[in-house]
């Protein structure tokens, strides 16, 4: 059994240390929002994470986990401490370090013996050096300590599993020693175990989230592609995932990546790179794409919607930024919600778990009591989050309630034919539905040779053409 201390009661923090102490270690948590800790000292959990409530309390009433605002008191035993805090973008992108900072001055002034520092958090490249300075000036008497980088990988909404099952561990320090001994503290996980040095494991964190939002991103762009070609998206992401270099994940196109990591990282990473004289053009383009991500349903809908949403119901299926969590952190679906306000329209809300957490993000949001409710009289219906119980809903109760059976799904939720034989108008990411106009541009093989619409051959081209005489690129046989 070790002594854990582990500062900060957030997804990551709680998460981390529930698990380490349901692997036999006594952990204590230590936070300085008094009313969290409170909470938890009665039972309460301040967040959503599937199994976490339960976790807590068995291993609070076998005695290994204990909540505390005094950092003195944490750390009395403790062989190691954490930092597990929030680092939020700053006004530029870049990460801001204000409770890494409180956090270190805490730990050097109330330890009373060697630690090992923990960086759990997410910082940027170089904050491992910069913590053991605040620690060296802040100590009021010198006291022996190591800092190791271990930054998380786990995900919202199956944190637990994460944590107990990782891919790999990461660790970094300029002590080989220190890193070592954190390396023994993960060995009941049997995982691949990485040690490095400071820096790279720090960078290890922000190049993994910025290559999986890339991946993201790619599959949007690729969607958008296929809305103006007639092709399925779905379809190509399944024949592109079966490429071994390529893989399933994250290839699912939608209304982008939102939470805690991906936005404020690839935004941190951006900045790290601009400031060190770095271009990081792909960076930026990832950005651009998930913001248009979310455009493109405000744009759906309002096409959908006679060109205009001014007093418009639009009802938003899902509020959180992914299924299993309360998490709203850059969510998708509260993006749009004001974009579909500052357009007048009338904005009406289901989530099975986020609803009160948006509530204090935007008070003028209207909730509902399910999702038949939420489609009573309503225009369109959008779907932003892929919860469970919206997969098996009663179509045709649904488009009973609704004022139009318009549904607009940002997460592909759905089967095309299905809806469509219940009577909805419907129109999913990357799902070709091409006008007649937009089938001449794209075109279609048919025996062996290029068709073109009726409508074309009758004059309606802005170039003049008949079966004989198409554009040069189109001339050349199929096959």
């Amino acid at each position: 059994m070790k002594n854990i201390a582990v500062a900060g009661t957030g997804y990551v923090g709680l998460s981390m240390g529930t698990c380490f102490a349901d692997m036999g270690n006594k952990v204590t948590f230590i936070d300085i929002d008094e009313s969290k800790i409170a909470r938890l000292l009665k039972g309460e959990v301040p967040i959503y994470e599937p199994g976490l409530s339960e976790l807590i309390l068995r291993n609070a009433k076998a005695g290994r986990l204990h909540f505390t605002t005094n950092y003195a008191e944490a750390l009395a035993d403790a062989e190691f401490v954490f930092i597990c805090v929030g680092t939020p973008s700053g006004v530029d992108g870049e990460a801001d370090l204000r409770y890494v900072r409180m956090a270190a001055e805490s730990i050097a002034l109330n330890m009373s013996h060697p630690l090992i520092i923990i960086n759990k958090s997410t910082v940027p490249v170089g904050t491992g050096d910069w913590v053991a300075d605040i620690v060296h000036r802040s100590q009021p008497q010198h006291m022996d300590f190591d800092v190791v980088s271990c930054p998380e990988f786990t995900r919202e909404g199956s944190a637990l599993y994460d944590f107990m099952n990782p891919d790999r561990v990461v660790l970094g320090s300029h002590n080989p020693d220190a890193a070592e001994k954190v390396a023994q503290l993960h060995l009941p996980l049997r995982a691949r175990i990485i040690i490095t040095d400071l820096r790279t494991a720090e960078m290890i964190k922000y190049a993994s989230n910025a290559f999986l939002a890339t991946k993201i991103s790619f599959i949007n762009e690729i969607a958008a592609i296929c809305e103006k070609l007639g092709a399925d998206v779905n379809e190509v992401a399944v024949g592109m995932g079966y490429d071994k270099r390529i893989g399933p994940q994250f290839l699912n196109a939608g209304l982008g990546y939102g939470g805690s990591c991906f936005p404020k990282d690839v935004k941190a990473l951006e900045h790290m790179a601009l400031v060190h004289g770095s271009h990081p053009s792909l960076l930026r383009a990832v950005m651009d794409i998930n913001r248009d991500a979310r455009r493109w349903a405000v744009f759906t809908l309002r096409k959908l919607l006679e060109g205009k949403l001014d007093q418009k119901r639009i009802g938003i299926m899902g509020l959180a930024f992914k299924p299993n969590t309360d998490d709203i952190r850059e969510s998708p679906a509260m993006d749009i919600a004001r974009m579909l306000q500052n357009e007048g329209a009338h904005v009406v809300a289901y989530d099975p778990v986020a609803m009160p957490t948006a509530l204090r993000d935007n008070p003028t949001l209207n909730m509902a009591e399910d999702t038949y409710d939420l489609a009573k009289d309503v225009d369109a219906l959008l779907v932003c989050t892929e919860w469970n119980e919206f997969k098996q809903v009663d179509l045709a109760r649904l488009k009973q309630s609704m004022a139009r059976p318009i549904v607009v799904d940002g997460r592909n939720m759905y089967d095309v034919d299905v809806m469509q034989k219940f009577g909805f108008i419907y129109r999913a990411v990357g799902k070709g539905n091409l006008s007649e106009e937009e089938e001449y541009a794209s075109t279609t093989a048919q025996n062996g040779h290029y068709s073109v619409p009726s409508s074309y051959q009758n004059g309606k081209s802005s170039t003049e053409t008949n079966g004989s005489e198409q554009p040069e690129a189109l001339q050349e046989d199929a096959g």
